[in-house]
């Protein structure tokens, strides 16, 4: 192949058929940095020059180049949330909030889902955190070790993490992350305490079916010690797999299978709605008097659980709150290196016609 002289000038690049920023300054007749201090901060751009350089993002169908922004700061726009479940609503409103809270700001939500497995809670992290996101935020506060030596990596340096849906624990010094959230051992306590209240002393609870929730997992355990503290008794159960409305029924019927004549169970809590909603359509199913002969309780205020007759009593937590305070954290954070120490938010045991006073 015949080459060239040395002296010949070099051909030009292939473009990759993009608009550019030269494009857009060329159509709206302004300078490049013109058009970059509009992307960047559209309020320093005078409204008649600001109106024709969107008219030309528009026009040609500009996207600016994110990377080399990246490759220059060192730090993407994204905020990386690890997230447990996207299969119901109860983090599905979260993770929604949290999008929202970040409307208009200029950071985008970044999603995964670690199927309460930290193995791949781990795996993601690593991958996302190689994309050097701009902000984590983590759902709990159990991670396997090596998952908490990259969180206290990220932090220190200078990536904001935040772990939500959780609070400080009762045995546990300063948490080392900001965590916005509550305590599921004082909601595991006021589920018992609700019951016994209403005069019940032969208690059941239904564990979730996933041994690694262990936010449900410590509702059970407080659950389990409020009643042995009352001097109750306790029958414990763990959920099966597949559909939890199935489960919910299925965990019914393992419960009356179960009874003896010296205690019968008179009430059961659930580690969240749809099993406990599953057991309130078994018990319909076989005529059972929902609350008179058995009072039902559940977790996650889910909008199934206002539907059926009768209605599910449960714990409201709060879900939307939870993302709206974590995104204000993080953009506190990420604007004014203010960092939050955590933020405790309120639930609300509801009480409804599936547990109502016995009589």
């Amino acid at each position: 192949m015949t080459q060239p002289p040395p002296n010949s000038p070099r051909q030009p690049r292939r473009g990759h058929g993009r608009p550019t920023l030269h494009d857009v300054a060329g159509l709206a007749a302004v300078t490049r940095i013109t058009v970059s201090r509009y992307l960047n901060a559209p309020g320093q751009v005078a409204p008649e020059t600001a109106a024709r350089i969107c008219a030309a993002i528009a026009a040609i169908g500009y996207v600016p180049n994110l990377q080399a922004g990246q490759l220059a700061s060192g730090r993407s726009k994204v905020v990386a949330a690890l997230i447990p479940s996207i299969n119901n609503s109860i983090f599905a409103e979260t993770i929604q909030a949290l999008s929202e809270g970040l409307n208009n700001t200029g950071y985008e939500l970044l999603l995964t889902c670690t199927a309460y497995d930290m193995t791949r809670e781990e795996a993601q992290l690593r991958a996302l955190i190689g994309w050097a996101p701009a902000a984590l935020v983590m759902t709990g506060r159990q991670h396997s070790q090596t998952t908490l030596r990259l969180m206290l990596a990220a932090q220190l340096a200078g990536t904001p993490v935040i772990e939500i849906w959780d609070d400080r624990h009762a045995d546990e010094a300063e948490p080392a992350f900001a965590r916005i959230g509550f305590s599921h051992a004082e909601v595991g306590r006021a589920m018992a305490r609700h019951l016994l209240q209403q005069g019940h002393r032969h208690l059941a609870y239904v564990h979730s079916p996933i041994p690694a929730d262990f936010r449900a997992q410590e509702r059970g355990d407080a659950f389990a010690a409020e009643a042995a503290a009352a001097g109750a008794t306790l029958s414990l159960f763990r959920a099966g797999t597949g559909d939890p409305f199935d489960a919910g029924r299925e965990s019914l019927n393992h419960l009356l299978s179960s009874q003896s004549a010296v205690t019968t169970v008179t009430a059961a809590a659930f580690s969240n709605d749809n099993l406990a909603c599953g057991a309130l359509l078994e018990a319909k199913r076989r005529g059972i008097d929902v609350p008179g002969a058995l009072s039902l309780l559940g977790f996650g205020d889910f909008p199934i659980g206002r539907q059926l007759s009768p209605s599910l009593s449960t714990i409201s937590p709060p879900r939307g709150e939870i993302g709206r305070a974590a995104a204000q954290a993080l953009l506190a954070a990420l604007t004014t290196n203010s960092v939050t120490q955590g933020v405790s938010l309120p639930w609300v045991l509801l009480e409804r016609d599936s547990s109502a006073r016995k009589i």
